[in-house]
């Protein structure tokens, strides 16, 4: 089977390359998209930008805000605050909010980070401060992170009877085991080196170099095809499941499907021509 499906959205064109800063009806959230790049700022800043069932949900809705406009390139994720993200809100987890409650939050925590792995444009968090419990695998499920060099990140769920089972689940997929067990069972925070070494975060660089450093990959980004990366994005996310011979089989399918798609024609020609690439953006 084609590992390409053919949608009509990335073939839809948008005029304006900025839409306004603006906020959420409940003021938990503001978004921004700006040259190719959506900007998701957590601004609940006296709740500690903690995932209520309100922040969950706007989240997953300001992912889906722009994505099947060609405009957009990649979404990062930030806050206000010197917290990136405290985790989930705990008054919603008491007992008597009641089971069906309790649920409500999983589930929509669960469609916020599957929102992150099915968005088509790379998704990064920026971190500048703490991130904990859920907060922390907000960040572990980002397709990439950058974070200040006094970051820190923690899962100390089990402190409080509740052990942080499904922030492990993107934790176990991005740090090693010694690291994140370290985390799951201590509750205690690693530093932003830490995070870098053991492969939570991608760069970690002063308060002052942050936007630098981000603008360094989104730029890169959006000089490719925004369908060879949704297409590249989907297959990691789809060969990481099967063992080594399964993906090899997929992926050799995937390459001479991206090979046979207008901008992978038109790169292999532009580099063979020794010139900038025109991109069509399709999946044509």
């Amino acid at each position: 089977m084609n590992f390409i499906t053919k949608t009509s959205s990335l073939q839809k064109l948008i005029t304006p390359n900025l839409y306004r800063f603006y906020s959420s009806k409940h003021n938990l959230t503001k978004s921004s998209l700006e040259n190719g790049v959506q900007t998701i700022t957590m601004s609940d800043t006296k709740g500690r930008n903690t995932l209520s069932v309100a922040m969950l949900e706007e989240l997953t809705n300001r992912i889906k805000q722009h994505e099947s406009e060609q405009a957009l390139r990649a979404i990062i994720i930030t806050a206000e605050g010197p917290v990136f993200s405290a985790g989930h809100n705990m008054r919603e987890l008491l007992p008597e909010a009641g089971r069906e409650q309790h649920k409500l939050v999983f589930n929509n925590c669960e469609l916020l980070m599957m929102s992150i792995v099915e968005s088509p444009v790379p998704v990064i968090a920026r971190v500048d401060g703490v991130a904990a419990a859920a907060g922390c695998q907000l960040v572990a499920q980002c397709d990439m992170a950058v974070c200040t060099d006094v970051s820190k990140f923690s899962t100390p769920g089990a402190n409080f009877g509740i052990f942080c089972s499904t922030p492990g689940i993107p934790i176990a997929r991005s740090v090693k085991k010694m690291t994140a067990l370290r985390m799951l069972f201590t509750g205690l925070p690693i530093s932003a080196q830490e995070a870098k070494e053991c492969g939570l975060v991608s760069v970690v660089c002063s308060k002052e170099d942050i936007d630098t450093e981000l603008l360094k990959i989104t730029s890169a980004i959006i000089q490719k095809s925004r369908s060879v990366i949704e297409l590249g994005k989907r297959f990691y996310y789809k060969q990481i499941r099967y063992d080594i011979r399964e993906a090899y089989d997929l992926g050799s399918t995937v390459m001479v499907d991206n090979i046979n798609l207008k901008d992978g024609q038109e790169g292999i020609k532009s580099f063979v021509e020794k010139r900038k690439a025109n991109w069509s953006h399709s999946f044509k």
